[in-house]
């Protein structure tokens, strides 16, 4: 406890001075009025008057003074002292110069008395805090703010919440009061267990438990630890020092001191009695700790022949299915379980001489130093990422934990499998990637379509005019032809995008496969045997026989020319179908597939396998291994979205040097109650074919891009129909209403689908709240199937893009014809 107590001046001496204040006075008076004046008797009278009045001044002013001052008694700080005096806050008080006039005994032990706040012993950030705050009370009266002081080793918090307020008559003074940041609750929490419930279970396993303080202080023990520390399950061993009540012996063997040498080796663990979700990291100079005091018989911690950690304890690490190994204090890996080889990637091997063998070169010091930094000082745990050589492209995380009393055993690992977790990252990753490059290639194919159109448009339109023989028909019949091979591409895009015109059925799987099995031995050659099997009861699927004989024909052209590439050409292909059931779907790849039934078809090889880092690209459009102008990179990206388009799923498993396998996923079709399988026949199968449309009508078309709109009209003129052209939704829609104004009408509404502003279906609903019932036939480039279920219109056609002059005035003709009356 310090103080400062000021030293009054004497009395007498305060009276001196004011009598030699007022004979000066006077004095000095007198004298002015004689150098005025020069006149003896005036000065005299006036020398008289000033003596009386001063006189009667200094007798009322020393009565006034003794009558009218407030009693205040000098500053006694020894009192001020002894009020502050807490042992649960520090509290000190400084005056306005701020110099630390007193403080308590918790101050000067954790803040010290060199400087006075806010020029403590704190960190950067608090040292701020604090200045703000003394500014802020200063100024309005008092103050709050949190602190981290750098207490001394075992001495209390180094956490407190500092509170300032002004004080003292002239509120010169600033009283601090700094309250620790603990964790009262969960300390008491801890006693209460310890010598309740907790200390009972515990005592049941045969271990002996203690709340001890950083500084060896015992804050509470179970019964057990009292009866094998001190002879007496009753003995109250709060406030003794724990380490006194332990011997270690040559051997490092640890045992209590009361049994001198002969009692049982035991082991001792401590557990931070900390939350480990506080965002304060653990202090270990002001946490207590739970001792555990384990016997080495059970198994834990003893030292097994001077070398290495326990047997029972390897043995029970053996039998855990998390990944598990011990270090020794050199970085030695003294153990490994099975589980922690597995998840290094080193399954069915023997653990290596040192952890840095399992990772790569680059993480090897990082972790030798990480290890070496936890096998010394107190026990401590953390992690740290790490690359392991058998999978050095994701990295995982390491758990270390140093380890006291295990014998050589200094720090124990752990390391999680995390292969199945990667595998679906993967997954999710690729199928994330897929879909949006379907969507990109969707919107691709669409925009070249309308490309494609007009250019296929022209020339049909230019063939008109020429004939056979001419110098330009042979240039314009390849301008064709290679505008028709970029159609199938196209149509390829659209099929991986999933948004292609498919016409599904019902049907049985091997039918298929039967329909293409002799198309397959042309294909495939003969120095590679085909091998169909198919399962029985086999469930019916809902898909378009066309394009699943596109996906069988794709997967067995990639199988002949993996085998082809290997030595003579020679191999076998397996063509096959398989029954799974709901159950099989679950423990197959739950993560991907639904619960459900499936028929499944596999394609299998015996080629040279695709490469781990080549196996995730391939299903992604112009990917492709092949040998440049030998491959368009587009025959497994269409398998790919003909399948997921169907419902389906496909996934490839392969192994380099022994082949591949491709396992195409079909839901098997299950119909309402009471309804009949031929019910599922496309719209367009069961409507009576039209008659001959013998010409001529009305037609409005709708069309953004410029080139389509010019050769569909010139197609049409040249069929004798009245063509009225509009650019966009809006135009057409105000051309109705012009033309139904005027007295007439439209036939037949050729539009676009995706247009600007006012898109065709929008624009097709509009018209018809004016014409109801007028027919639409939309031109687009996306799925009928996928276009009839957005717009939900009927007395409505598709017609896909490209197309040729040839086919635009068939359509129209097949349209007006099933529309006229």
């Amino acid at each position: 406890m310090i103080s400062v107590e000021d030293t009054p001046q004497p009395e007498s001496r305060r009276s001196l001075i004011d009598v030699l204040v007022v004979v000066g006075a006077l004095a000095a008076s007198l004298a002015l009025v004689w150098v005025l004046t020069r006149d003896p008797v005036l000065s005299a009278v006036f020398g008289g008057a000033m003596f009386v009045f001063a006189g009667l001044s200094f007798v009322l002013s020393r009565r006034g003074g003794e009558v009218a001052s407030p009693d205040f008694a000098q500053p006694d700080w020894s009192v001020t002292v002894a009020a502050i005096e807490r042992l649960d806050v520090a509290v000190a008080i400084t005056d306005r110069a701020g110099r630390l006039t007193c403080a308590n005994t918790v101050f000067e032990t954790q803040f010290g008395v060199a400087s006075a706040p806010p020029m403590l012993a704190l960190d950067v950030p608090s040292q701020e805090r604090l200045a703000q705050a003394t500014r802020m009370a200063l100024r309005d009266g008092q103050a709050a703010c949190d602190v981290a002081a750098e207490a001394p080793a075992g001495l209390g918090p180094s956490l407190w919440t500092a509170q300032l307020r002004r004080a003292g008559r002239g509120d010169d003074f600033l009283i601090w009061t700094f309250t620790p940041q603990s964790a009262p609750d969960l300390v008491r929490g801890f006693v209460q267990h310890l010598e309740g419930g907790l200390g009972r279970g515990l005592a049941r396993a045969g271990i002996a438990a203690a709340l001890v303080e950083p500084d060896g202080t015992i804050q509470a023990t179970s019964a057990l630890f009292a009866e094998q520390a001190a002879g007496d399950p009753e003995a109250s061993l709060a406030g003794s020092d724990f380490i006194e009540l332990l011997a270690r012996d040559e051997d490092d063997t640890i045992s209590w001191a009361h049994s001198e040498g002969h009692g049982e080796p035991m082991v001792l663990y401590a557990v931070p009695v900390a939350d480990p979700d506080t965002p304060d990291p653990l202090d270990e100079t002001t946490t207590p700790s739970l001792m555990l005091a384990v016997p080495a018989s059970q198994g834990i911690g003893a030292r097994a022949n001077g070398s290495g950690a326990s047997p029972h304890l390897e043995a029970l690490l053996a039998q855990l299915p998390l990944g598990l190994a011990m270090a020794d204090r050199d970085g030695r890996l003294l153990f490994a379980n099975s589980a922690f080889m597995r998840a290094a990637g080193r399954e069915g091997e023997d653990a290596p001489t040192y952890p840095t063998d399992l990772v790569v070169r680059e993480d090897k010091r990082a972790l030798s130093e990480a290890i070496r930094r936890f096998a010394q000082g107190p026990s401590s745990a953390g992690d740290i990422a790490v690359r392991l050589s058998a999978q050095a492209e994701d990295p995982v995380s390491l758990s270390l934990a140093g380890v006291r009393g295990l014998g050589d055993a200094a720090v124990l690992l752990g390391l999680t499998d995390t292969s199945e977790e990667t595998r679906l990252k993967r997954q999710v990753a690729q199928a994330t990637k897929m879909q949006a490059v379907g969507q990109l290639a969707g919107g691709v194919a669409h925009d070249f379509n309308n490309v494609l159109t007009a250019i296929l448009g022209t020339c049909d339109l230019m063939l008109m005019r020429h004939t056979p023989g001419d110098s330009d028909y042979d240039d314009i019949q390849q301008i064709r032809a290679n505008s028709n091979r970029a159609a199938s591409l196209t149509r390829q895009l659209l099929a991986f995008s999933r948004q292609q015109t498919l016409r599904p059925e019902v049907l049985q799987l091997p039918d298929v496969v039967a329909d293409v099995a002799q198309m397959l031995r042309r294909l495939i050659g003969e120095k590679i045997e085909l091998v169909v099997k198919h399962d029985r009861d086999l469930g019916p699927v809902r898909a378009d026989p066309t394009q699943l004989e596109q996906v069988i024909v794709n997967l067995c052209v990639n199988a002949r020319d993996a085998m082809q590439g290997r030595g003579d050409g020679s191999g076998k292909l397996t063509l096959s179908t398989r029954k799974v059931l709901t159950s099989d779907a679950r423990t197959s790849r739950s993560e991907i597939i639904p619960a459900g039934d499936y028929t499944a078809l596999i394609v299998e090889d015996t080629g040279g396998g695709i490469p781990p880092e080549v196996i995730g690209k391939i299903f992604e459009p112009f990917f492709t291994t092949k040998e440049q102008g030998k491959g368009t990179g587009l025959g497994l990206s269409t398998v790919y979205g003909i399948v997921k388009q169907s419902g389906g799923f496909i996934f490839a498993e392969s192994e380099p040097g022994k082949g591949t396998r491709f396992v195409v996923y079909l839901p098997v079709y299950h119909p309402a109650p009471g309804a009949q399988v031929e019910a599922d026949a496309p719209e367009v199968q069961a409507e009576a074919e039209p008659s001959q449309w013998a010409g001529g009508g009305r037609i409005l078309l709708v069309e953004d891009e410029v080139t389509v709109r010019i050769i569909a009209e010139r197609a049409l003129l040249r069929q004798g129909y009245e063509v009225t052209c509009a650019e966009d939704g809006e135009d057409g829609l105000a051309k109705v209403e012009d033309v139904i104004a005027a007295g007439g009408g439209f036939d037949l509404v050729v539009s676009d689908v995706v247009m600007p502003s006012l898109d065709g279906p929008g624009m097709a609903r509009e018209i018809r709240a004016i014409v109801p019932g007028m027919p639409v036939l939309f031109m687009s480039g996306y799925a009928e199937e996928q276009l009839r279920k957005e717009i939900g219109l009927a007395n409505a056609w598709f017609m896909p893009k490209p197309f040729s002059v040839q086919q635009l005035s068939e359509k129209v003709g097949e349209v007006l014809a099933r529309t006229a009356k």
